[in-house]
């Protein structure tokens, strides 16, 4: 048997000390991961800062000045903040958009949830194909495409929506010159557009749950209620909750849908912050004001995901 060790040597001072012998490969490797590490995040990176960080400085950069695309900028200080304050039309233009926003979450949470239930009931494999198919096929079509069928579609005197109700006797609705009826056209839209994707998720949240668990309330004697109360929905929480902040982000800054059927009117009844933002920018060349609107909007959004994380500890379980 061989035994190895390091041969002792004289150090400065008289000290013997030992030699610690070759490095270990590993952690020669461990520190020469790091040079591989950095190229492969380097892509990620580089976009980040292209397309975040960089656009996200110019803004906040912007909101100090007031400059309108044209001539040079002037430094304002906080004017464009102090103007938001005083701004009543932007509280208008927030609080249509929070009613927009709100019942666009609770029809992609609830209705898709109930929506990806149904799909997941007994029925013929290409019957399911087929209505899976059927709701997320809106959800890849182009936003502005969507939107401009359904003007056709909800136009008051020549649109088949109209037209399907007064063969039921309903009167025809002005869906897209009323201010009452307006933002319902855009929740109309949006919704139909945006469910699929929220059905999408819940079916494969669906999937997930151990299906023992369910075969064992059955065999408890536990009503289709009960399982649904008891097992699936606190196994499904964190896929609720993942689906509460994406939706309540995508609601908040809808766009295309208003601009195309609306245009934001009658008045401000169906115009969103992202909107309202767009028209100062490009409509009355007011960019750092537009800036100012865009960072405070980020904010709020920032707060809202913020205060959704903090109450989801109460009603999300994980395994």
């Amino acid at each position: 048997m061989t035994i190895s060790s390091t041969t002792p040597r004289s150090g400065a001072g008289g000290t013997i000390a030992a030699d610690p012998g070759p490095r270990a490969p590993q952690a020669r490797r461990k520190r020469g991961d790091g040079l591989p590490a950095l190229a492969f995040l380097s892509p990620s990176i580089v976009t980040f800062l292209v397309f975040v960080a960089a656009p996200t400085a110019g803004v906040l950069y912007l909101s100090f000045y007031d400059w309108n695309l044209l001539s040079d900028g002037t430094f304002v200080g906080l004017d464009n903040f102090d103007r938001l304050v005083h701004d009543e039309r932007l509280l208008g233009v927030y609080g249509s958009t929070t009613y927009m926003a709100l019942v666009i979450l609770a029809v992609n949470v609830v209705l898709g949830l109930l929506l990806a239930v149904l799909l997941e009931a007994r029925m013929p494999r290409w019957l399911r194909a087929f209505f899976r198919l059927s709701f997320l096929f809106p959800f890849v079509v182009s936003a502005s495409a969507v939107a401009l069928i359904w003007r056709f579609l909800l136009n008051k005197d020549l649109g088949l929506v109209n037209y399907l109700l007064g063969l039921v006797g309903v009167d025809r609705i002005d869906w897209l010159g009323s201010s009452a009826w307006a933002p319902i056209s855009v929740i109309i839209v949006n919704s139909w557009k945006t469910i699929g994707f929220s059905i999408l998720v819940y079916i494969a949240g669906l999937q997930s749950i151990p299906a023992q668990l369910k075969e064992a309330a059955v065999v408890d004697g536990a009503n289709a209620w009960t399982r649904f109360w008891r097992i699936t929905f606190p196994m499904l929480s964190p896929t609720i909750f993942f689906l509460v902040v994406i939706n309540t982000i995508n609601s908040f800054q809808i766009f295309a849908e208003p601009r195309v059927l609306t245009q934001g009117g009658p008045g401000d009844a169906s115009r969103t912050i992202v909107e309202y933002l767009y028209d100062r920018a490009f409509g009355d060349f007011e960019l750092g004001y537009a800036s100012a609107i865009g960072i405070t909007f980020t904010l709020v959004l920032i707060v809202l995901t913020a205060i959704q994380f903090r109450l989801s500890r109460r009603w999300t379980f994980y395994e």
